[in-house]
C-alpha cells in the first residue's frame, strides 16, 4: 500500500508583530558576507538558470537546476515571477519557498544603513550546500520602510543515507517585519493575502505550507522552530519516504506550549498496513488521544532510548489500567482491539532527550482505518537536573538498525 503522509510544523500561537533572531549562515563573501549577488534589484525577476552543487531527488523528480526567484523561493522547471501566494499545494511550479511574498528589491537608498542591503544573494560553500539569501528585503511598491532577512538553505545528504538524491532543506529566519505587498491586497505591508513558507512538488502527499502561511502570523515563524533554535526549520527529503514514513523523519505538531495542552498531530492522512511516525517534545511517558478519524490498534515504539522497554496502558471504565509491561521498543505490539486513547510509560530520565529535538522520541501508530486522524499527545514530564544532551539521532539510526529484525507479538 502506497504510504499517504503529511508533514505537520512545531509552531507557536504567533503575534504579527517584528522579531528578530540571529540564524543567518554567513562567511561566504562578496558585499554582504552572503556570497554572491545573484540578480540584480527588480521586481518579481529571477535568476539565470543555474547548476545545484548535488543533484537532489524532490519527492520522486530528480533536479540538477533551478531558479532563484526574487520573490522569496526557488523553482526547478522555470523561473517563476508569480507575486501573490498561494497555500500550497498547487497544480504547478515546483518550488522551495521560505518566504513567498511579492519582494521588491528597487529601492535601494531608503531606510537602508548599508547600500549592499535589499538584494538577494547565493553562496555555495562547499560540494554539500547551497545558501541562498533574502537581505533586508522590501515589498511592493518600492517600500523598505520594513525589512525582511531569511535564507534557504539546501544539504546534500546521501552520503549519509545512502541514497542519491537525498537532503535536507532549512529555511532561516533573521528578521520578518512584512507579510503583503500592495498588489496582494496589502496595505503598509500587511493585511491581504500573506506570505506562505513551504514547499510545492505537485501533489497534495508532498507538498507542505508551514502553519501560519497565509495569515499574518508567518512573521512568527522566525520565534519558533522544529529543531530548537529559534528561527530555524528543517525539514528531511528522502527519496520518496515523506514526514510520517519513518521515525528519523517523523511528523511534527502543529502547536507547541507547556506541555500540559498536549501536542496536537491534526488531520494527518492515516491508513492500513504501515505506522505513521510523530513526534512530540520528550518526557518520561505520553498520552495518546485520537479525537476523530480511524482508531488505532497497535503501536511501535523506539528503541535504543535507555533500556528499551516500555509499559503500556488502555483506559477502561475512565481509569488507566495497565496492558502490558516491559514491552520492547521497535516491535510492532498489538493492542488486539481498537481505541482512541493509551498511555506509555518508563522513559528514563536518565535518556535525557533533548525537548527541543525534532527527532528526540518518534511513535509508530497503527491505525484499522483508510482516513484522516487527530492525534493528540500529552507528555508525562518530570523536572530533572540540567545534563548534557545526548547523540539521539546517533541512538536513533543504531535503533532503526535493530527493527529489521524485530519479531511482531500479539497479546493474547
Amino acid at each position: 500500500m502506497k504510504r499517504t503522509l503529511l508533514a505537520l510544523s512545531l509552531l507557536a500561537a504567533f503575534a504579527s508583530t517584528t522579531a528578530y533572531a540571529d540564524p543567518l549562515l554567513s562567511g561566504f563573501g562578496g558585499d554582504r558576507d552572503f556570497g554572491t549577488l545573484v540578480m540584480a534589484p527588480n521586481d518579481d525577476g529571477s535568476s539565470s538558470q543555474l547548476t545545484l552543487p548535488f543533484r537532489i531527488n524532490f519527492f520522486g523528480n530528480a533536479y540538477s537546476n533551478y531558479w532563484v526567484n526574487n520573490n522569496g523561493n526557488i523553482s526547478f522547471t522555470g523561473a517563476l515571477s508569480s507575486f501573490t501566494p498561494s497555500l500550497f499545494p498547487i497544480s504547478s511550479a515546483a518550488m522551495i519557498a521560505p518566504f513567498w511574498a511579492d519582494v521588491d528589491t528597487r529601492n535601494q537608498t531608503d531606510n537602508l544603513p548599508n547600500p549592499f542591503m535589499n538584494n538577494v544573494y547565493m553562496a555555495t560553500p562547499d560540494s554539500k550546500t547551497l545558501v541562498v539569501t533574502w537581505d533586508t528585503v522590501g515589498y511592493y511598491d518600492h517600500h523598505n520602510d520594513k525589512q525582511n532577512t531569511f535564507q534557504l538553505v539546501l544539504k546534500d545528504q546521501s552520503a549519509t543515507t545512502g541514497h542519491a538524491g537525498d537532503f535536507d532543506m532549512e529555511f532561516r529566519y533573521g528578521q520578518l517585519q512584512w507579510t503583503t505587498g500592495d498588489a496582494s491586497e496589502g496595505t503598509n505591508g500587511f493585511g491581504g493575502r500573506a506570505a506562505v513558507a513551504g514547499w510545492n512538488a505537485g501533489a497534495a502527499t508532498n507538498s507542505y505550507s508551514l502553519i501560519g502561511s497565509g495569515t499574518q502570523n508567518v512573521t512568527g515563524l522566525v520565534n519558533t522552530s522544529n529543531v530548537g533554535t529559534d528561527g530555524v526549520w528543517r525539514f528531511m527529503v528522502r527519496s520518496d519516504e515523506l514526514p510520517g514514513s519513518a521515525p528519523y523523519n517523523p511528523v511534527l505538531p502543529d502547536n507547541i506550549d507547556d506541555g500540559s495542552a498536549g501536542w496536537v498531530f491534526e488531520n494527518m492522512p492515516v491508513g492500513t498496513g504501515t505506522p505513521i511516525w510523530i513526534d512530540p517534545i520528550v518526557a518520561t511517558g505520553y498520552d495518546y488521544l485520537i479525537s476523530n478519524g480511524p482508531l488505532v490498534n497497535g503501536v511501535t515504539l523506539l528503541p535504543g532510548v535507555g533500556d528499551g522497554r516500555y509499559d503500556i496502558w488502555l483506559k477502561e471504565g475512565g481509569e488507566w489500567k495497565l496492558f502490558a509491561s516491559n514491552v520492547a521498543g521497535g516491535e510492532h505490539f498489538e493492542f488486539g482491539k481498537s481505541v482512541d486513547e493509551f498511555r506509555i510509560t518508563g522513559i528514563e530520565t536518565d535518556a535525557a532527550i533533548n525537548p527541543d529535538s525534532p527527532i528526540a522520541f518518534a511513535t509508530g501508530l497503527w491505525f484499522d482505518g483508510v482516513g484522516n486522524a487527530t492525534v493528540t499527545q500529552t507528555a508525562l514530564t518530570v523536572e530533572v537536573l540540567p545534563v548534557p544532551e545526548p547523540a539521539t539521532y546517533g541512538m536513533l539510526l543504531a535503533g532503526l538498525g535493530m527493527m529489521g529484525f524485530a519479531a511482531r507479538r500479539r497479546r493474547d
